[in-house]
């Protein structure tokens, strides 16, 4: 197979993608491995059997403290600028224009934090408003702006297989995501393969051949450098022929510039539909929630090029920008897949719009 595109540094120098040194890539593969038993998140999968309510529940509990452990970064700004700036007497413009600003350098956005304010505003000039019922409203109308949003990537049963094109920019935590959804169908008694289309970087490949050793999904892999499109043709090929429910397809993020995306992205589109002409089935943006308003110009690219069908946003732990999901939610209306908080195969769950907006808030 020939390589179809170069190594390069544009998403590092427009959209902000993370710069990996190779020691950091072979790290990407330690943190890779997972212990096959793991727990998988029940609220993913449509069966969890021998999961008691009690245990079920307690896991949910700890995925919501973690959730909430995870946007620190975002709710604790905004608290602390709630509290301070809603203590005094009466309400007047200073204090919203002020409110509003928090808001913004939060990256929930212009029409979010207008709305907010709006909100807040009406009927209330002069007088005072608590602290609590401003996260109140807070929480409400961030729900407001996520709840049309909120999904879950499901495998369709009239497609053999349902082909999942997963893209993003290198670093985001593409690969371990891929691992985990895989975890996660095998569980649902879905056949999985699993297509190593980032064909630049070997990390990536042994990455996902670790993943298919720890699930049990099928791996098709090429050799470093070979053709992306041609992997994805032959694991499409043989996923069809042995009628695999689920094929999810690896892609490079790190191109030279956006020409070479545009190009690769189409090439393994066009490849992919000479086999099944309504693949891939979904296009899926994965997102790292430390990158902030770098998040939002990433989608407008892969939006254009890839035609992205959902979203992913990874590491939503104690640095995380999580307000960034709010902005891009107003702005795009994508549906929003899935969230994760950690390198765990129980660390990526679907998406709750109450949840995310009450720990935003902390409401």
């Amino acid at each position: 197979m020939s390589q179809s595109g170069q190594k390069g540094g544009f998403f590092g120098r427009i959209l902000g993608g993370a710069s990996e040194t190779a020691a950091a890539e072979h790290n990407d593969v330690e943190r890779a491995v997972v212990d096959h038993n793991a727990p998988v998140p029940v609220n993913n999968i449509e069966s969890a059997e021998g999961v008691a309510g009690g245990e079920a529940s307690e896991a949910k509990q700890g995925w919501l403290s973690r959730l909430r452990s995870g946007l620190t970064k975002t709710s604790s700004r905004i608290s602390d600028g709630i509290t301070g700036l809603f203590t005094q007497q009466k309400l007047d413009e200073a204090t919203l224009q002020e409110f509003e600003d928090l808001l913004l350098q939060s990256d929930l956005g212009v029409e979010t934090a207008s709305r907010i304010t709006e909100r807040i505003s009406k009927g209330r000039y002069d007088k005072g408003i608590p602290p609590q019922e401003v996260k109140k409203i807070l929480a409400e109308e961030v729900e407001r702006v996520l709840q049309p949003v909120a999904g879950c990537l499901r495998i369709e049963d009239q497609h053999k297989p349902h082909v999942i094109l997963m893209v993003g920019v290198n670093g985001t935590g593409k690969t371990t995501t891929i691992g985990k959804f895989a975890a996660q169908y095998i569980c649902q008694g879905k056949k999985v393969m699993l297509a190593a289309g980032d064909t630049f970087r070997a990390a990536a490949i042994e990455q996902l051949k670790v993943w298919g050793e720890r699930t049990g999904a099928t791996v098709i892999a090429g050799e470093v450098g070979a053709d992306a499109a041609g992997v994805a043709f032959d694991a499409l090929k043989q996923a069809t022929a042995e009628q695999y429910d689920a094929l999810l397809i690896d892609t490079a993020g790190r191109l030279q510039n956006k020409q070479a995306l545009m190009e690769e992205l189409e090439k393994l589109v066009r490849v992919l539909g000479k086999i099944c002409p309504s693949a891939p089935h979904d296009c899926v943006l994965v997102l790292d929630a430390t990158t902030g308003q770098n998040a939002m110009q990433q989608v407008e690219v892969f939006r254009e090029k890839a035609g992205v069908s959902g979203l992913v946003m990874t590491k939503l732990d104690g640095t995380a920008r999580g307000g960034i999901l709010v902005s891009i939610a107003a702005r795009y209306q994508i549906p929003v897949f899935a969230v994760g908080i950690g390198e765990g195969v129980d660390d990526l769950q679907a998406f709750d719009a109450r949840e995310f907006a009450v720990a935003i808030a902390e409401a």
